[in-house]
């Protein structure tokens, strides 16, 4: 991947100059603090595209909405990445482009790749229940839920995260075997029966995490390797293990009534295979580009992940559909929201046009998907 760039403030912004287009930088370079320009020709309108979406991304880090690294890709190419504020706030750290983050919930997309991968190899069926993969799991429920209903949030299975004061007591801080979780919080009456609503449950992903591993007979994360992290040379993504030194982490910080402060201790043994990943903003360049095409899985299985079920909801992607008068109307946008204790992160991919949004922040802001679209718009009023 081409790295040439220019640099200035807390961002990089990733752009393609002709000559022509060196006039657009006198006023940027008397404010930067250091910058580079590339050698690569390209047309001027990227550069004014990148600037635009660093006006934007400096106006929500100035007002408190964003903390955290962007990337805008668009056929294949980077067109804008950057960093903001810091990821260690007391060593005053900044965030730039190796940061890595905890990405909460879009963990599940790439736990249904790898369910469709063992789908591919005939190791599960989609139609198969969770009984046949787990045989310690409760038969009069396990016979009735399918690995589908699993993948698209229509099991029933009630959500450990929904159980009044779990995430503030000590079963949050509890390190578990997968097994034993699955049969304490895993393993409730259902809501409802399966395949009739949708209600999200991070329990419904925690059970696909204990199929994947029950199945091969390799771990959650061992597989995560295997069969994405290594093939697609993502580097920087993997599980999160807070006892271990993992070189450029963010610390995540949560918001209170009196700022921000160093977020809640979770045993990441919980969110498992619903949420336990860490990543940055290239690395989930290199799975978007994947996505367009056969290296991961035959385009048959690929499409069931944004293939829209109940509540627009695939494989581990929600389908957005923007209203009328919102910028790119009534397309089909597979996207995904992350949330977990100091992270929020959120990825949308415009397929139609070959375009992507990546933004991971460790400030726990609720303005991600509300940056999303004024991005999107950006994009869209410059073709």
């Amino acid at each position: 991947m081409d790295t040439r760039g220019y640099q200035y403030g807390r961002c990089t912004l990733r752009s393609d100059l002709s000559s022509p287009a060196m006039s657009l930088l006198g006023g940027l370079i008397i404010a930067c603090l250091t910058w580079w320009v590339p050698t690569v020709a390209a047309a001027d309108g990227s550069l004014q595209l990148a600037a635009r979406l660093h006006e934007l991304l400096e106006a929500r880090y100035a007002a408190g909405d964003f903390n955290g690294t962007a990337l805008v890709a668009r056929q294949g190419k980077i067109m804008y990445e950057g960093g903001f504020g810091l990821a260690n706030r007391e060593w005053k750290i900044p965030n730039d482009l190796e940061t890595k983050f905890e990405i909460g919930s879009m963990t599940k997309q790439f736990t249904a790749m790898l369910i469709l991968q063992l789908v591919s190899q005939g190791k599960i069926r989609l139609d198969g229940h969770v009984s046949d993969y787990l045989p310690y799991y409760r038969q009069d429920t396990g016979n009735r839920i399918t690995v589908s209903q699993l993948l698209s949030h229509t099991s029933g299975v009630p959500s450990f995260t929904s159980i009044p004061g779990f995430l503030d007591s000590s079963a949050s801080r509890t390190r578990y075997g997968v097994q034993e979780f699955v049969q304490k919080y895993c393993s409730g009456d259902l809501q409802f029966g399966p395949g009739t609503r949708f209600d999200y449950s991070n329990s419904g992903y925690f059970l696909l995490g204990a199929i994947l591993e029950s199945v091969s007979g390799v771990s959650y994360e061992r597989l995560l390797q295997a069969g994405i992290f290594d093939p697609l040379g993502m580097k920087n993504s993997g599980y999160t293990h807070t006892e271990q030194v993992i070189v450029h982490r963010a610390a995540g910080y949560e918001r209170s009534a009196t700022g921000l402060q160093n977020a809640r201790y979770y045993d990441m043994s919980i969110p498992f295979a619903a949420g336990a990943l860490y990543s940055t903003v290239e690395d989930l360049f290199l799975w978007d580009q994947a996505l367009y095409g056969e290296r991961l899985l035959p385009a048959r299985l690929r499409d069931l992940l944004f293939k829209p079920n109940l509540e627009n909801y695939g494989y581990g992607w929600g389908i957005l559909t923007p209203a009328a008068g919102s910028p790119y109307a009534g397309e089909s946008i597979p996207m995904h929201g992350g949330a977990i204790f100091g992270f929020q992160s959120v990825i949308q991919r415009i397929v139609q046009h070959k375009e992507l949004i990546v933004l991971l922040d460790n400030s726990d802001s609720p303005k991600l998907l509300d940056i999303a679209l004024e991005i999107r718009r950006v994009l869209s009023e410059n073709p």
